[in-house]
């Protein structure tokens, strides 16, 4: 009989108090370095306020990651079933870890009103004031909303959530730090969107990594023979995530530095400390893949193996929240460079875009006029590099990939780089006819590109397909495009209602103004458009594994509909006599657009004639698919006769004939008297 493991409250949670305490004196420590607590000289909350933000905020970004990584553990990571005693644990720890994210949150958000109002916790007319304010404020409301998702998936996780379920939360609860990116310590600086998109890349990677960690070492002694394998499998993930982290977080500490000068400074030295627990994390994460992964594979019973793990495990967990209680204390710390800028006075569209107003449009500026939105770059580079990576695997071991989709992916991301990054993505901002020509190139030709380079297909040969039951990237891709959610947008009815429909909707609603006003407003914007893109072009000249597509002359004939509508609201656009989103273009004022009107009316004109040629490009592969499939009808029929001696049309030929002389027979029936006629 096996003795069971430690179930002490101490070797389950040791880990989580030590990460809380070390992370905690971490940013008591930096606060007092930099003066972040401070009393000021008016309006000052109070010392509960000044110290109490900063570590409040470790606190809740500690129980986030935690929240994150069990339920990364419980449903992607585990070889087991959906439903066991163990999964259900780690739910149950996710349920909690997502309350106490929850309370944090509540706790941070009334002590963020009291800073912000520079009022003392509890003064009269306090509660009902920090009620209000919430939602009128973008610093309160958003991690508001935050905190209100964490206590949604602490719910659900109580309620009881299964494999599937505790992995759907994994990305519900990722999805939801990207409301503390938009209001972060560099989302106020003059570059505003590199720096939320850093920020968010950065509190991914942090959220994945240490939430992780600790959810491993929180399940440790429950892990069993199955530890190598959950190690290994988090080993892979936390490499990319240390890439993540250092990108972005050089790009964000660049952003508040303004340059190395700034390094000399109280806030740099905090900064280089961080760096330094960075570096330190990347030697202990690689000694851990080199030397402890392999022994613990070597050997999965190997006592020695696990406790070495849990110890460098535990020492990298000391390290990471020591790390994160610096950064809460950087968020209150004041940087070299001020995040306000004279722009926003002077220069009418960064106020009401965080984007500077451009020069002029000149034919130079279609090659030359270049900004970085770093988070579609990355994506997109992204997006190439594992592609191109999956390509190669697929060569060094002897198989092919067709050419003419590696190009068809190449030219897709590279043309949505040119889109997001270049004249129309700076031009579009400020001016509705570029704007246009950059949404009909990332919602309808971009779309296409992707469509064709058969990515779900080349992810099935190249990825290794898991066989203890859990859920790695070709798992995760077969179930979302072999799901019912998925057959049901990818009818190509339904996509092209939800391509146009939304279009319309978009345009003559007040979401117009938000995408070309807010950040979040544009990145939900093209992620939305090129996601219902894709799933219009897929349900058209898709040649990935999913729902069988409809015969070519349905689906030609659908496309034919299409082009009428959007070919109506092309007109109706060009001519129209409203303006749409005036409290942007009214104010702006440019003088290479004298007219907002006449430009909104080019618009239509971009969107009716840019939206032809990648329809063209869908009538030519949807002809071509149709040809192809009648030759290939054609000589299978051919084929066939020469085996059997064209069995089938001689047997059609007697047919006819018999029908003839059955047809024959009922005539001479019917009038005796002209066959008497005949033999007389």
């Amino acid at each position: 009989m096996t003795s069971r493991p430690s179930t002490s409250p101490a070797s389950h949670f040791g880990a989580v108090v030590g990460a809380l305490g070390v992370g905690l004196l971490a940013c008591a420590a930096a606060v007092t370095f930099t003066g972040a607590a401070a009393k000021l000289e008016l309006l000052d909350p109070g010392a509960l306020v000044r110290w109490g933000l900063p570590l409040t905020t470790t606190a809740f970004q500690l129980a986030m990651a935690l929240t994150i990584g069990l339920l990364l553990l419980g449903g992607m990571l585990m070889p087991e079933g959906a439903r066991t005693a163990r999964r259900f644990r780690v739910g149950r720890y996710a349920a909690w870890s997502a309350l106490a994210w929850a309370v944090f949150g509540v706790v941070n958000g009334i002590l963020t009103y009291a800073d912000v109002s520079g009022v003392r916790v509890g003064s009269r007319g306090f509660w009902s004031g920090a009620w209000k304010t919430t939602w009128e404020l973008d610093l309160l409301r958003d991690p508001a909303i935050t905190t209100l998702v964490a206590l949604g998936v602490a719910v659900v996780c109580l309620a009881g959530a299964s494999r599937g379920v505790q992995a759907f939360l994994f990305f519900v609860a990722v999805a939801a730090m990207w409301p503390l990116a938009l209001v972060g310590h560099a989302a106020g600086s003059d570059d505003h969107d590199a720096a939320v998109n850093s920020l968010a890349f950065h509190l991914l990677g942090v959220a994945v990594w240490v939430g992780g960690l600790l959810a491993v070492l929180l399940m440790w002694s429950r892990l069993g023979k199955g530890a190598a394998d959950v190690v290994a499998r988090f080993s892979t993930a936390a490499t990319w995530c240390i890439a993540m982290v250092g990108l972005s977080g050089v790009l964000n500490a660049w952003i508040r530095l303004g340059g190395f000068g700034g390094l000399g400074s109280k806030y740099g030295v905090v900064v280089l400390a961080k760096i330094a627990a960075l570096v330190g994390l990347g030697v202990l994460g690689w000694f851990q893949r080199q030397k402890v992964v392999a022994r613990l594979r070597a050997d999965r019973a190997s006592k020695p193996g696990r406790a070495a793990f849990a110890r460098l495990a535990g020492v990298e967990v000391l390290v990471m929240s020591a790390a994160i209680g610096l950064g809460a204390a950087l968020s209150r710390s004041q940087p070299p460079v001020s995040g306000e800028s004279p722009l926003n006075t002077t220069d009418r569209a960064f106020s009401l875009t965080d984007y500077p107003t451009p020069s002029p449009l000149e034919t130079g500026s279609w090659f030359t006029a270049w900004r970085v939105e770093w988070l579609f770059t990355a994506i997109a580079v992204l997006g190439l590099g594992v592609y191109l990576h999956w390509v190669w695997r697929l060569h060094r071991r002897g198989d092919k990939w067709p050419i003419a989709r590696t190009v068809w992916w190449i030219g897709g991301w590279a043309s949505f780089i040119y889109f997001s990054d270049a004249a129309p993505a700076i031009y579009g901002h400020v001016q509705f006819s570029m704007h246009m020509l950059m949404h009909m190139g990332v919602s309808m030709f971009v779309p296409i590109c992707l469509v064709r380079g058969g990515v779900v297909t080349l992810a099935m040969r190249a990825l290794p397909k898991r066989r203890d039951g859990t859920l790695g990237p070709r798992e995760l891709l077969l179930a979302v495009v072999h799901s019912r959610v998925f057959a049901f947008f990818a009818n190509p009815i339904i996509a092209a209602v939800l391509s146009f429909g939304t279009l319309i909707a978009f345009y003559y609603s007040p979401l117009f103004y938000i995408a070309l006003t807010t950040h979040t407003g544009h990145v939900l914007m093209v992620a939305h458009f090129t996601t219902v893109g894709y799933i219009y072009a897929y349900s058209l000249v898709g040649i990935d594994p999913g729902p069988k597509l409809w015969n070519p002359p349905i689906r030609m004939l659908i496309l034919l509909v299409a082009i009428a509508f959007h070919a109506f609201f092309g007109v109706a656009m060009m001519t129209g006599t409203t303006l749409l989103a005036p409290d942007l273009f009214t104010v702006l004022d440019l003088s290479w657009v004298p007219d907002p009107l006449v430009d909104q009316q080019r618009a239509g004109t971009v969107a009716w004639g840019a939206g032809e040629f990648p329809t063209l490009m869908l009538a030519m592969l949807i002809a071509m698919e149709w040809y192809r499939k009648d030759r290939a009808e054609g000589e299978r029929a051919e084929r066939q006769a020469d085996r059997d001696g064209d069995a089938e049309l001689t047997a059609y030929n007697e047919y006819l004939a018999a029908r003839a002389r059955a047809g024959a027979a009922h005539a001479r029936d019917d009038n005796p008297e002209h066959t008497v006629d005949q033999k007389d």
